[in-house]
């Protein structure tokens, strides 16, 4: 195989690149390795045991379907539904008792590769700002639909990637994020307004009454904060928060006060409200404090009660609080030990709330809460519980001493048995409790699936993030390690048995865990992975995530990176665990060629016989795809952890 003398000296750090080669797709010796590469997979994939045996387990664990809470708009709720069968969910609207399909990807797309990214109604009812993409890119077109009569009401927007859309009252124009710029469109017009030109990840929000316009622009583990009085002549830009180390999202109230969730000087979040026209932080009162380890998650505001939505310990929960003092007066009963998302009220306020609800063995389902009656009722969905699976919670000491937490399903039983250790530890995400037909269809077959809260996740509030980010990345590393040793510890499974899975900055994970500690695991997946550190910022959204990783640009940051990069840590005569990179060619958040050049990395330096796979997709990215394509995907996964960790 072709290895290149590519030396650099970076900073002082001589940094070798023996397969950069592999990032240029229209290189012929790249599209010779990549034809290798999946002639490779498809004989090794064609001996796989328990191939099709997993693809039956997924496909029925994944015949649940899918509800999402509904979103009110005046006389109309909109929502989303996966129906068994169903590749991609269908937006449907309801009024009157009357249920309309408006947006079905299948419909307009029959081979399955288009998606819809992102919707939002206006606030009558009557239009539906809505985006779709093609081949998994993600790169969205923006449509406005006329509800009532399925036409379109304005030609279709490009460049609008996951666009926040925020509909002024008269439904006559909006504001949304084109190439990462605020912008104002009239409809029918084609000279949209600059509202903010440079360049972030901003979110929108308008108020109720449509006089109030929140912009917030996120960078890493804070954001700026700007408010927009649209009653004022110029729509001037009123600064909020800049430059804090924080992250505080606003709303003005049905009842007109601002309501200010935000980190700053509390870790776990806490709620202010204020005054519009003096939004600045020096004027927020605090109305709910922070709870420690319980990180804040969402807020509803009803006639006379505040929602308020927090993790503890990665566990749901959802207080009733009184609206004017912010004193607790009692819980939402739940159904369950697991995860609420999607908490929704009417914009008008009532006494009615909804809220998305699963677990590790419920699959998801929607049910709506009576302030009333305090009253909790399944609104939609069919929550089938798994039976004779078990969930254990695990606390576990790190490498510094920390103690971290994991989650572990399993059969009844004490024998030593296969298991996959996923993790993410990245971005502030938190890993809560979910159904996944994926997790089901490995415990049903024998095997023990572990899920680690790592640090730089967001389990246990802002800290907790950032105690894993830039030259604390390492910490992620080592949680995950610990983890890993604690399940070989309390004898759920070996390290001949144990597989890791990790995707996205999962990937990263898994492939920081094989170069630094090979001798731990059996096996391992990593999916759409970022993995060369030194040039992950070169493509993709790579650029956007210099806060979470640093920048090899960075004097004082290319060493942190090198010591944890996985491509640059691989080792010639060490036995790998057997692997396979999953990678998807529409990806354009996650460029490919990280997983490319990992694996011939590995597949020249390994010293053992175990296989070192790269299994690639075309026309889809690194987001949402086709139901049933993913059941394939899981399936090969299954099979090949299975596979290399003894699973029968």
């Amino acid at each position: 195989m072709r290895r290149s003398d590519i030396v650099e000296v970076l900073h002082g750090h001589v940094v070798a690149d023996p397969y950069r080669w592999l990032e240029d797709t229209a290189d012929p010796d790249t599209v010779a390795w990549r034809a290798a590469q999946d002639e490779r997979w498809l004989t090794y994939a064609a001996t796989l045991p328990g191939r099709y045996a997993f693809r039956t387990k997924v496909a029925a664990r994944t015949r649940t379907g899918m509800v999402s809470p509904p979103v009110w708009r005046g006389d109309r709720h909109f929502f989303l539904r996966r129906r068994a069968g169903q590749d991609h969910p269908v937006l449907y609207v309801v009024r009157a008792g009357v249920e309309q399909a408006l947006v079905d990807p299948t419909h307009l797309d029959p081979t399955g590769q288009t998606t819809l990214d992102h919707w939002e109604p206006s606030p009558n009812g009557r239009l539906l700002a809505y985006q779709i993409s093609r081949g998994g890119t993600e790169q969205s077109t923006l449509h406005i639909l006329d509800v009532e009569t399925g036409d379109p009401a304005d030609d279709p927007i490009d460049g609008c990637r996951y666009s926040p859309v925020a509909w002024l009252p008269d439904c006559r124009a909006f504001y949304f994020v084109r190439n990462r710029q605020v912008l104002r469109h009239h409809l029918g017009s084609r000279d949209d307004l600059v509202v903010r030109a440079a360049p972030a990840s901003y979110g929108l929000e308008l108020s109720t009454d449509g006089r109030w316009l929140t912009i917030s622009a996120a960078e890493g583990s804070r954001n700026d904060l700007w408010l927009v009085d649209l009653a004022e002549p110029g729509h001037d830009l009123r600064v909020v928060q800049d430059g804090v180390d924080a992250q505080t999202a606003m709303t003005v109230g049905p009842d007109g006060r601002l309501y200010v969730a935000t980190t700053h000087k509390a870790p776990s979040g806490r709620i202010c409200v204020g005054d519009p026209f003096h939004p600045e932080l020096e004027h927020w009162q605090e109305l709910v404090s922070e709870v420690p380890g319980a990180p804040l998650t969402e807020i509803a505001v009803l006639d006379d009660l505040l929602l308020v939505g927090r993790s503890r310990h990665a566990l749901s929960e959802i207080g009733c609080h009184d609206r004017k003092t912010g004193a607790r007066l009692g819980d939402v009963p739940l159904p369950g030990l697991g995860s609420v998302g999607g908490l929704t009220s009417r914009p008008t306020g009532g006494s009615e709330a909804w809220f998305g609800y699963t677990d590790s063995v419920t699959p998801g389902a929607v049910y709506r809460y009576d302030a009333r009656s305090g009253a909790v009722e399944l609104w939609d969905g069919t929550p089938s519980p798994v039976e004779g699976i078990q969930s254990h919670q695990i606390s576990f000491t790190s490498k510094d001493g920390t103690t971290v937490r994991m989650v572990v399903l399993a059969k009844p039983g004490a024998d030593p048995r296969p298991a996959i250790l996923y993790g993410y530890g990245g971005f502030g995400l938190s890993l809560t409790p979910t159904y996944s037909a994926f997790t089901m269809a490995w415990v049903e077959a024998g095997g023990v699936f572990a899920t680690a809260n790592l640090r730089g996740g967001g389990e246990e509030g802002a800290e907790w993030h950032r105690a894993g980010v830039l030259d604390r990345k390492q910490n992620v590393i080592d949680d995950y390690l610990a983890a890993a040793e604690t399940l070989i510890a309390e004898g759920w499974t070996t390290s001949r048995q144990l597989g890791l899975c990790g995707e996205s900055n999962g990937g990263l994970l898994v492939g920081a865990a094989i170069t630094q500690r090979p001798d731990l695991f059996a096996a391992a997946v990593c999916s759409a992975p970022v993995l060369d550190m030194i040039r992950y910022e070169r493509s993709g959204l790579g650029p956007s995530w210099v806060p979470e990783y640093g920048s090899a640009e960075d004097p004082a940051q290319i060493a942190h990176l090198l010591a944890y990069s996985p491509y640059h840590r691989v080792t010639e005569g060490t036995d790998y665990p057997a692997t396979l990179f999953t990678v998807f060619d529409g990806d354009t958040r996650v460029d490919p060629w990280h997983a490319r050049k990992m694996c011939a990395a590995l597949q020249h330096a390994t010293g053992g016989s175990r296989p070192i796979l790269l299994r690639a997709e075309s026309g889809v990215g690194h987001g949402n795809g086709t139901v049933s394509r993913g059941v394939g995907l899981a399936a090969d996964m299954l099979a090949f952890l299975g596979a290399n960790t003894g699973l029968t």
